[in-house]
């Protein structure tokens, strides 16, 4: 039987494919297009799923999508009457959805009709909660989603046993934790879609001085038997303009709105920052405040969870599942004692949870899957690699090129990083989700202090602040770490070992953690073995991994790769068994 997700007109579009309960293929349109956080329908990556799988659309017996148009539509009806821009808005929406199949059967330049599937609609938490619970080495946890709006909850929890799922509440708009971060983040001058994450980076470097101010904007009481949390409207817009994001046909960049009112800029003392002005204390304070509120409503969510449920685990998903710094603290203020957040936690991973809400929760099937890594994006073959090679500068300008054996090759590319240079890895099946876990990576040392500056100015041309992640031997990770629970996806961040901060401060956050990533032999071999030619060679277990790529999304093709080693400052780079240096 086989299963095809997909999450399509909104941000982050993505396709997967399932065949017999079993993940076949999984990516996100921008991949393809190149369009950071992709909006529209994933032609690219549809195309692709069906013929890694060596399918057509004849084949497939189910088609689920992560959207209900209908779901709480007395809601949605209530503010449609509220604001007429919104009303057309939904009117949009729907006709888009009700327009799948036709989409569908035009990107193969087919016949509707040939279509077989059954076509589902599964609500959006839903889908979040079944991308994490049934993909989950667990039979029986505790489940949260939490993001920014999604059929207008934005909030969903229950409890998984087996293969079904039981919800047991949820919040509705205009109430959002990922909309309230989302708006303080546009307040600190960050304004792209997807920048929440530089904030919370961002919040290291501050103390919680508003802490009281945002207890204001979010009111949350853990003690009363509220299970959820309240946004003090005053200060957003949100519930006035609609909450929908928009995005152009030409280019597939969604956009956000404005989403804070100037109540907020009163309650936190000025006016918002505009992107090109410099960062104050004050800002990073604010960041610090923002992170700070999140963290207690969200853990105190997670405590009434526990409660709840009793559960021991819990499998989180939704955009604020992505918060490694807030889950992290899990261990330290929750009961629960195994937390399993996927690769791709963001509503790019609906496309996965479409797939098996379907499969589990409708169809019944036992689970029979776990998705103990990331590598469902597409590979290259060594003479598709060679022919990128040839055809690229490298091939001319006097850059060394050496086909190598494996024992060979990370003896030399471990000694590469060890002299502190900087090295693009590139290697088989790209990564699922927004993380670079050893496949599309660029790896440094992380013994240099300088190096986090170094790679900022030199490669990735970002903010100076931003931090980089620590990949680590999964068995030496408590050596390392105060904690040992496995983060193969870098969506924990741990302290980091007081005696070893100064063995590795490249990624080691002014705060002392690292958002680390656990590498495993069954995992990722290759990667596991280049991290461990580096400890032989160095004594440290761990290199700093960052996604290859340059303001762009990550490298796909070894064209792209080839094109970003070139225009950036790296050192050198490997293709599969192909090392390249520069002259």
């Amino acid at each position: 039987m086989n299963i095809l997700g997909i999450n399509a007109y909104h941000g982050n579009a993505s396709a997967a494919l399932v065949c017999d309960g079993r993940l076949i293929a999984a990516v996100e349109e921008e991949r393809f297009n190149r369009v950071k956080y992709a909006a529209g329908f994933p032609v690219a990556a549809i195309r692709y799923c069906l013929k890694e799988a060596g399918l057509t659309l004849a084949d497939l017996d189910h088609v689920a999508v992560p959207r209900n148009p209908y779901a709480r539509l007395a809601t949605k009806l209530f503010y449609a009457l509220r604001m007429p821009s919104f009303a057309r808005e939904r009117i949009r929406v729907i006709s888009k959805f009700t327009g799948i199949p036709a989409a569908l059967a035009g990107a193969f330049e087919s016949d509707p009709a040939k279509i077989k599937a059954t076509f589902h609609r599964v609500e959006h938490h839903q889908a979040h909660l079944a991308s994490t619970y049934f993909v989950s080495p667990f039979e029986h946890a505790a489940l949260l989603s939490a993001d920014g709006l999604g059929d207008f909850a934005s909030s969903m929890w229950g409890t998984g046993r087996g293969n079904r799922m039981h919800i047991d509440g949820a919040i509705a708009f205009p109430h959002s934790l990922g909309l309230y971060y989302s708006a303080v983040t546009q307040y600190l001058g960050f304004l792209k879609f997807g920048d929440e994450y530089k904030v919370m980076g961002l919040a290291a470097y501050g103390q919680p001085q508003y802490l009281d101010a945002f207890r204001d904007i979010v009111r949350f009481s853990p003690n009363d038997g509220e299970f959820g949390f309240r946004l003090d409207l005053d200060y957003f817009t949100h519930h006035k303009t609609g909450p929908e994001m928009s995005w152009a046909e030409s280019d597939k960049t969604p956009v956000l709105g404005k989403m804070f009112s100037d109540a907020m800029s009163r309650k936190l003392g000025g006016a918002a920052r505009l992107p090109e002005q410099p960062l104050e204390q004050r800002h990073r304070d604010l960041a610090a405040s923002l992170q700070a509120r999140l963290e207690e409503v969200y853990l105190g969510m997670l405590k009434r969870l526990a409660a709840q449920t009793g559960a021991k685990a819990v499998c989180l998903a939704g955009g604020v599942a992505f918060n490694c710094v807030a889950n992290g603290k899990i261990f330290d203020t929750t009961p629960f004692e195994q937390v399993y957040v996927h690769p791709a936690a963001g509503d790019g991973g609906l496309a996965v949870g479409a797939a098996y809400y379907v499969w589990n929760q409708l169809l019944g099937k036992p689970r029979s899957f776990v998705m103990d890594h990331a590598y469902w994006g597409p590979a290259y073959t060594p003479a598709e690699i060679r022919a990128a090679i040839q055809a690229s500068a490298v091939s001319q300008g006097g850059y060394t090129i050496s086909e190598l054996p494996e024992p060979e090759l990370m003896r030399r590319t471990a000694g590469i990083i060890a002299e502190g240079k900087i090295l693009g890895w590139y290697q088989g099946r790209a990564e699922w989700g927004p993380r670079a876990l050893g496949n599309r990576s660029i790896v440094a040392d992380p013994r240099r202090p300088e190096m986090k500056e170094t790679l900022n100015r030199r490669i990735k041309h970002r903010e100076i602040f931003r931090p980089f992640a620590p990949s680590i031997l999964a068995e030496k990770t408590g050596e390392w770490f105060t904690r040992s629970h496995p983060s193969p996806f870098m969506n924990l961040a741990y302290s980091v070992q007081p005696d070893k901060r100064d063995k590795i401060p490249a990624p080691t956050h002014v705060d002392g953690t690292g958002r680390l990533q656990t590498v495993t032999r069954e995992a990722n071999p290759r990667y596991h073995a280049l991290i461990s030619e580096f400890a032989r060679q160095t004594g440290v277990p761990v290199v700093l991994n960052t996604s290859f790529n340059d303001n762009e999304p990550i490298v796909c093709r070894p064209e792209e790769a080839l094109d970003c080693f070139l225009r950036t400052q790296m050192d050198a780079l490997v293709l599969g068994d192909i090392l390249i240096t520069r002259p």
